[in-house]
C-alpha cells in the first residue's frame, strides 16, 4: 500500500511529501507521530518543497549576474555602510511600498554586489524580480523597438514587483533611450520598484540623462521616494585581487 501512495504522490507531483513519508516510513519514525502530527509534517514538508522550488524559479527568471548574500555584506566602517539600514531593507517593506533604493560609489566599492544580495532576498519572498546591466538594456530595447516587440519587453519589465538597473550612467543617454527610460518610470511609478547602482552622484544624473524636461520627469519619479546608499572606501575587487597576490 505504501508503494502505492507514493507512486500516486509522484504522479500528482507532491515530491515533498513524498520524500518526508519516504524517510519517515524507511527509518521506522512513523510510531512517533500522532496521525494529525503524520498529516501536518507532511504537508509541512510539501508547502516547503514547492516554496523553495518557486524561490529557485524566481532567481533563475531574475537572471542575477552572480549570488549575493546579505550575510556577506561588510559593514566596515570605511564602507559608509548602515548596517541597520540595510537589515530592514533586507526585509523588502521597500517593495510593499513602491519605494525605490539608490545606491552610487566609485568602482568596484560593492555596488552591485549590494543590489544583487537585495534582489535575492526580494526572490526568497516571492517578489518577481529582473536584474538588467543598464546598458545592455538599452540596447536590447532598442532591438526590440525594430523588430516589433518593443511594447511586450515593456510589459515584462512592468511585471516585476522589483527590477534592478545596474552600472546607471556609464554613457550617455541618447533621444531614444531616454523615452524608454521615462517608459519604464511612468509604469512603475507607484506600482513597483526600482534599485539603481551608479558610479555617478546622484546630483549628475541629469547630465546623464540629457535633455532637462525628461531628466526631471524620470527623476521625480524615482528619487521622491527612494532610499539612497552612499558607498564609499576603496575597491573591493582591488582589495581582493592584492590579497590573492600575496599568497
Amino acid at each position: 500500500m505504501n508503494e502505492l501512495t507514493l507512486e500516486k504522490m509522484k504522479q500528482m507531483r507532491l515530491y515533498g511529501m513524498h520524500n518526508a513519508f519516504t524517510a519517515t516510513t524507511s527509518n521506522a519514525h512513523l510510531e512517533r507521530y500522532t496521525n494529525d502530527e503524520f498529516t501536518s509534517m507532511l504537508v509541512s514538508a510539501e508547502w516547503d518543497d514547492k516554496n523553495n522550488r518557486k524561490v529557485e524559479r524566481m532567481i533563475k527568471t531574475a537572471k542575477f549576474k552572480y549570488k549575493a548574500n546579505i550575510e556577506d555584506v561588510s559593514y566596515n566602517e570605511n564602507r559608509n555602510v548602515d548596517k541597520n539600514q540595510i537589515l530592514r531593507l533586507a526585509e523588502c517593506n521597500f517593495i510593499k511600498k513602491n519605494e525605490n533604493i539608490l545606491i552610487t560609489g566609485s568602482t568596484g566599492v560593492g555596488k552591485s554586489y549590494l543590489a544583487t544580495a537585495l534582489g535575492y532576498q526580494a526572490c526568497n519572498q516571492a517578489y518577481r524580480t529582473m536584474y538588467f546591466n543598464t546598458n545592455k538594456l538599452f540596447a536590447k530595447l532598442k532591438i526590440a523597438k525594430a523588430d516589433g516587440s518593443y511594447l511586450k519587453e515593456l510589459a515584462k519589465i512592468e511585471r516585476q514587483h522589483l527590477i534592478i538597473l545596474d552600472d546607471f550612467g556609464l554613457q550617455l543617454l541618447d533621444a531614444q533611450n531616454r523615452i524608454a527610460l521615462l517608459e519604464i518610470m511612468e509604469d512603475r511609478h507607484n506600482k513597483g520598484s526600482i534599485i539603481v547602482t551608479s558610479q555617478i552622484p546622484v546630483q549628475k544624473w541629469y547630465d546623464v540623462i540629457g535633455e532637462k524636461t525628461i531628466a526631471d520627469a524620470v527623476l521625480d519619479r524615482l528619487v521622491h521616494n527612494a532610499h539612497r546608499i552612499v558607498l564609499k572606501g576603496e575597491s573591493l575587487r582591488r582589495k581582493k585581487n592584492l590579497k590573492s597576490e600575496e599568497f
